[in-house]
Protein backbone atom coordinates (compact mmCIF):
# COMPACT_ATOMS: atom_id res chain seq x y z
CA UNK A 1 0.00 0.00 0.00
CA UNK A 2 0.65 3.60 -0.99
CA UNK A 3 1.69 5.94 2.00
CA UNK A 4 -0.95 8.28 0.86
CA UNK A 5 -3.73 5.32 0.51
CA UNK A 6 -2.63 5.18 3.88
CA UNK A 7 -3.39 8.58 4.69
CA UNK A 8 -6.44 8.61 2.99
CA UNK A 9 -7.72 6.02 4.96
CA UNK A 10 -6.31 7.76 8.40
CA UNK A 11 -8.02 10.51 7.54
CA UNK A 12 -11.21 9.37 6.02
CA UNK A 13 -11.65 7.56 9.44
CA UNK A 14 -10.55 10.37 11.27
CA UNK A 15 -13.55 12.21 9.61
CA UNK A 16 -16.47 9.90 10.35
CA UNK A 17 -15.31 9.44 14.13
CA UNK A 18 -15.69 13.71 14.37
CA UNK A 19 -18.83 13.56 12.59
CA UNK A 20 -19.87 10.49 14.70
CA UNK A 21 -18.36 12.41 18.46
CA UNK A 22 -20.65 15.26 16.74
CA UNK A 23 -23.68 13.47 16.74
CA UNK A 24 -23.18 12.01 20.46
CA UNK A 25 -22.31 15.15 21.40
CA UNK A 26 -25.70 16.72 20.07
CA UNK A 27 -27.46 13.67 22.19
CA UNK A 28 -25.89 14.57 24.97
CA UNK A 29 -26.63 17.92 24.86
CA UNK A 30 -30.51 17.59 24.12
CA UNK A 31 -30.18 15.06 27.06
CA UNK A 32 -28.52 17.77 29.53
CA UNK A 33 -30.60 20.40 28.50
CA UNK A 34 -34.01 18.35 28.89
CA UNK A 35 -32.28 17.28 33.10
CA UNK A 36 -31.26 20.65 33.54
CA UNK A 37 -34.55 21.94 32.47
CA UNK A 38 -36.40 19.40 34.93
CA UNK A 39 -34.39 20.12 38.01
CA UNK A 40 -34.23 23.60 37.65
CA UNK A 41 -38.11 24.18 37.15
CA UNK A 42 -38.45 21.63 39.88
CA UNK A 43 -36.42 23.60 42.39
CA UNK A 44 -37.72 26.68 41.47
CA UNK A 45 -41.30 25.83 41.52
CA UNK A 46 -40.67 24.38 45.16
CA UNK A 47 -39.31 27.82 46.18
CA UNK A 48 -41.86 29.64 44.57
CA UNK A 49 -45.12 28.03 46.13
CA UNK A 50 -42.52 27.27 49.18
CA UNK A 51 -45.75 27.09 51.78
CA UNK A 52 -47.64 24.36 49.58
CA UNK A 53 -43.95 22.59 49.19
CA UNK A 54 -43.81 22.50 52.68
CA UNK A 55 -47.25 21.18 53.21
CA UNK A 56 -47.18 18.44 50.19
CA UNK A 57 -43.95 17.51 52.21
CA UNK A 58 -45.25 17.00 55.39
CA UNK A 59 -48.16 14.69 53.22
CA UNK A 60 -45.79 12.45 52.50
CA UNK A 61 -46.11 8.89 54.37
CA UNK A 62 -42.99 9.17 55.76
CA UNK A 63 -41.90 10.51 59.95
CA UNK A 64 -41.78 14.43 59.92
CA UNK A 65 -38.40 14.91 60.18
CA UNK A 66 -37.42 13.55 57.17
CA UNK A 67 -39.77 15.84 55.21
CA UNK A 68 -37.99 18.67 57.28
CA UNK A 69 -34.80 17.10 56.16
CA UNK A 70 -35.92 17.12 52.50
CA UNK A 71 -37.49 20.54 52.12
CA UNK A 72 -34.49 22.04 52.75
CA UNK A 73 -32.49 19.57 51.09
CA UNK A 74 -34.36 18.89 47.61
CA UNK A 75 -34.28 22.45 46.31
CA UNK A 76 -30.82 22.83 46.46
CA UNK A 77 -29.78 19.07 45.45
CA UNK A 78 -31.92 20.19 42.12
CA UNK A 79 -30.09 23.69 41.50
CA UNK A 80 -26.60 21.52 42.08
CA UNK A 81 -27.05 18.89 39.78
CA UNK A 82 -28.71 21.76 37.34
CA UNK A 83 -25.27 23.05 37.55
CA UNK A 84 -23.32 20.18 37.69
CA UNK A 85 -25.18 19.14 34.26
CA UNK A 86 -23.90 22.57 32.86
CA UNK A 87 -20.22 21.92 32.29
CA UNK A 88 -18.37 19.45 30.53
CA UNK A 89 -15.84 18.76 33.76
CA UNK A 90 -19.20 18.04 35.98
CA UNK A 91 -21.60 16.56 33.28
CA UNK A 92 -20.62 13.03 34.46
CA UNK A 93 -20.76 13.52 38.09
CA UNK A 94 -24.78 15.44 37.34
CA UNK A 95 -25.32 12.78 35.05
CA UNK A 96 -24.92 10.20 37.50
CA UNK A 97 -26.43 12.57 40.32
CA UNK A 98 -29.36 12.81 38.21
CA UNK A 99 -29.66 9.15 38.10
CA UNK A 100 -29.98 8.59 41.78
CA UNK A 101 -32.31 11.32 42.19
CA UNK A 102 -34.36 10.05 39.08
CA UNK A 103 -34.06 6.37 40.33
CA UNK A 104 -35.47 7.39 44.32
CA UNK A 105 -38.32 9.36 42.47
CA UNK A 106 -39.12 6.18 40.75
CA UNK A 107 -38.77 3.90 43.47
CA UNK A 108 -41.08 5.96 45.57
CA UNK A 109 -43.65 6.10 42.78
CA UNK A 110 -43.41 2.52 42.34
CA UNK A 111 -43.91 2.28 45.95
CA UNK A 112 -47.22 4.57 45.81
CA UNK A 113 -48.74 2.15 42.80
CA UNK A 114 -48.10 -1.00 44.55
CA UNK A 115 -49.84 0.24 47.55
CA UNK A 116 -46.57 -0.21 50.06
CA UNK A 117 -48.20 3.16 52.49
CA UNK A 118 -51.38 3.12 53.65
CA UNK A 119 -52.40 6.22 52.33
CA UNK A 120 -51.72 7.65 48.60
CA UNK A 121 -50.43 10.90 48.79
CA UNK A 122 -50.46 14.15 46.57
CA UNK A 123 -48.36 14.65 43.93
CA UNK A 124 -45.66 16.43 43.21
CA UNK A 125 -45.83 20.85 42.85
CA UNK A 126 -45.90 22.86 39.73
CA UNK A 127 -47.18 21.42 36.36
CA UNK A 128 -46.32 17.84 37.66
CA UNK A 129 -48.99 17.90 40.24
CA UNK A 130 -51.83 17.22 37.50
CA UNK A 131 -49.91 13.57 36.73
CA UNK A 132 -51.38 10.48 38.40
CA UNK A 133 -48.72 8.21 39.99
CA UNK A 134 -48.99 5.93 37.32
CA UNK A 135 -47.94 8.85 34.86
CA UNK A 136 -45.42 9.98 37.32
CA UNK A 137 -44.21 7.20 37.40
CA UNK A 138 -43.46 6.94 33.24
CA UNK A 139 -42.35 10.38 33.83
CA UNK A 140 -39.72 9.43 35.98
CA UNK A 141 -38.77 6.48 33.82
CA UNK A 142 -38.14 8.45 30.70
CA UNK A 143 -35.73 10.80 32.56
CA UNK A 144 -34.31 8.14 34.69
CA UNK A 145 -33.80 6.32 31.17
CA UNK A 146 -32.30 9.64 29.84
CA UNK A 147 -30.12 10.13 32.39
CA UNK A 148 -28.71 6.40 32.38
CA UNK A 149 -28.15 7.07 28.22
CA UNK A 150 -26.13 10.34 29.12
CA UNK A 151 -23.92 8.41 31.56
CA UNK A 152 -22.99 5.58 28.73
CA UNK A 153 -23.02 8.12 25.69
CA UNK A 154 -20.66 10.70 27.90
CA UNK A 155 -18.11 8.36 29.08
CA UNK A 156 -18.39 6.95 25.44
CA UNK A 157 -18.01 10.16 24.02
CA UNK A 158 -14.95 10.99 26.15
CA UNK A 159 -13.26 7.73 24.73
CA UNK A 160 -14.15 8.62 21.35
CA UNK A 161 -12.94 11.75 21.61
CA UNK A 162 -9.16 10.85 22.46
CA UNK A 163 -9.20 7.92 19.32
CA UNK A 164 -10.12 10.82 17.19
CA UNK A 165 -7.12 12.79 18.42
CA UNK A 166 -4.74 10.21 18.19
CA UNK A 167 -5.90 9.57 14.66
CA UNK A 168 -5.62 13.09 13.60
CA UNK A 169 -2.13 13.63 15.29
CA UNK A 170 -1.31 10.13 13.56
CA UNK A 171 -2.66 11.55 10.27
CA UNK A 172 -0.62 14.72 10.41
CA UNK A 173 2.71 12.83 10.80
Amino acid sequence: MSLTFVLEIRISISRFLNEYCMLRKTIIEIITALLIVLFVYASISKWLDFKEFTRDMHNQPFPGWMATSLIWVLPPVEILIALALMFDKTRAIGLWAALVLMSLFTIYAVAILVGIFNRIPCGCGGIIRGLTWGQHLFFNLFFLIISAVGIVINKKDQHSNMIAVRLAADAIQ
